[in-house]
Formats: C-alpha cells, sequence, structure tokens
C-alpha cells in the first residue's frame, strides 16, 4: 500500500506536465481520482497490455470522463504506451490523446466524455457477461456531479433489475464540479441511502485511502444477486494544499510559481508516503 500510494503521487506529476504541455485539463478530478484508479488497475482488476483482447479481461470504463488525464497516466504505468508520448502530444492537434477517453488508444474500452453514459454501458457489458457465461467483472467511475443526469438512475434501476454481481461502480465524492458544490448544484442527500433503495450493496469509504479502498472493492467480489456502489469520499485537488477543496481548480492550467509548488508538494507527499 505505501507503493502503490508513493506510485500514485508520481502518476500525479505526470498529469500536470500533461495538463502545462497540453495547456488544459481537468485537473482537480485528476488528482481526487487517482488513487481509486491506481488500486483498481494495479491491485484489482485483470487487465494488461498483454490481455486487453482476451474476452474474460475485467473491463473499466471511465464514466467521468473529464478526467482523462490521470487514466491516461495509469495506463501508461501498466505499459499500455509510454508516457513521455502521452505528455507530449496531450491535447495537440491530430494527437489520439484528446482531452477525453478516446477507444482508438489500447486500454480503452469506450470513448466518454457525456456524463451519464459511463454506468448504463457498463450494465449492458456486465449483463452480456452473464449471458456469455463470463467470469469478468465490470467497473465505471462517476463523478458527483454526473448523478444528476437521469440516465444514470435508469442503469442503476436496471443493475438491479438483472441483479448484476459482477457490476461494480465507484462514485467519485469529491463534493465538488464546475460549478461549485455538488450539494447547492444538485445536492444527493445520502448517497448510502438513495442507491441502497435502488437494491444496491454499497459501501462507504475514504477514496484516497489504500486500505479502505482495497476492502471495499475486495468487499464488492464477495456479494451476490446485487451490484456494488463504492462511495468514495475523496479531496478534489489531493496532493497540493494549492488545489485542494478548491472549485477554481475544476479546470485550470497552474502558471509556473504554482507548477513549482504542485510538484514540491506532492514529492513531499510521496516521500510521507514511503515513511509511514
Amino acid at each position: 500500500m505505501q507503493n502503490l500510494k508513493a506510485l500514485s503521487y508520481d502518476l500525479r506529476k505526470n498529469v500536470i506536465d500533461m495538463i502545462v504541455e497540453g495547456k488544459g485539463g481537468h485537473i482537480g478530478g485528476d488528482m481526487s481520482v487517482m488513487d481509486i484508479l491506481t488500486e483498481l488497475y494495479f491491485e484489482q482488476m485483470n487487465i494488461s497490455p498483454e490481455n486487453m483482447d482476451d474476452p474474460e479481461r475485467d473491463r473499466f470504463v471511465m464514466s467521468k470522463g473529464h478526467s482523462v488525464e490521470a487514466l491516461y497516466a495509469v495506463l501508461a504505468a501498466k505499459g499500455f504506451f509510454p508516457i513521455e508520448q502521452v505528455i507530449k502530444e496531450f491535447s495537440k492537434f491530430g494527437s489520439k490523446f484528446i482531452g477525453h477517453p478516446n477507444n482508438k488508444l489500447p486500454g480503452i474500452e469506450m470513448n466518454s466524455g457525456s456524463l451519464g453514459h459511463g454506468l448504463p454501458v457498463c450494465v449492458g457489458m456486465a449483463l452480456a457477461g452473464k449471458m456469455d457465461g463470463r467470469n469478468y467483472r465490470v467497473y465505471t467511475v462517476m463523478g458527483d456531479g454526473e448523478l444528476a443526469e437521469g440516465s444514470v438512475w435508469e442503469g442503476v434501476m436496471a443493475a438491479h433489475q438483472y441483479r448484476l454481481d459482477n457490476l461494480c461502480a465507484v462514485v467519485d465524492r469529491n463534493r465538488l464540479q464546475i460549478s461549485g458544490c455538488t450539494e447547492d448544484v444538485m445536492g444527493h442527500d445520502d448517497l448510502k441511502e438513495r442507491f441502497g433503495s435502488f437494491g444496491w450493496h454499497v459501501i462507504c469509504v475514504n477514496g484516497n485511502d489504500y486500505k479502505e479502498l482495497k476492502a471495499a472493492f475486495n468487499e464488492a467480489k464477495t456479494v451476490k444477486g446485487a451490484p456494488t456502489v463504492v462511495i468514495a469520499n475523496t479531496v478534489k485537488g489531493c496532493g497540493s494544499p494549492i488545489m485542494e477543496n478548491k472549485a477554481g481548480w475544476h479546470h485550470k492550467v497552474p502558471n509556473a510559481e504554482e507548477y513549482a509548488q504542485i510538484m514540491r508538494d506532492l514529492e513531499e507527499r510521496k516521500e510521507e508516503a514511503l515513511h509511514e
């Protein structure tokens, strides 16, 4: 867990470099979701460059597609493509490394970005797995602001109807979106109660804590007859006090001074993680 946590700060640095080089990106959500992606890709999911065409591979969809920079960083660390290429080409004209997931790239199951689509598509993937007798699991990460989309709740109902226990959704609950606090824009009340009322198995965790994430995903694998949602309470901009819990960092490019301070903060957090 110490090594994963330390790795997550190096991956955050790669995200910062991408955004600076590409002159744009959703930096705050990248930072909040990074620990979730790192745990999924390095500890939980059966997916790699070697098995990406295997029908038994696990499936992952980044429903909050605007946090693609975090996904690119993790996929690069898994060996799907070189991180140097991502940083150099991100958001440039003609590049495949665009500002939302692009399934022309290895390791990406579907294009996403129009919020509310990831979970319904994952319902289809999970149902197909059941119908075909496959053992793969399906994961998706949604933003909490995304939960205002009606298609999310249609997917929630369908997943319960078909008892998709091979489906695990994650809500990156950082409580901020582009226009401010989620509870001011479209309040969610008690998400545990809300998902539970639809028949889902619900687990609430600190989404920036690897011990809690590991336990949650392991628990999800034991659930029978119902889909699971992990409500991951995270810190938007996690990694540097400059960005943390500030809606203004939803989409922003740091200037030279901010860049230097963020990189120092991330290195300091990495060293702390290695010595915990």
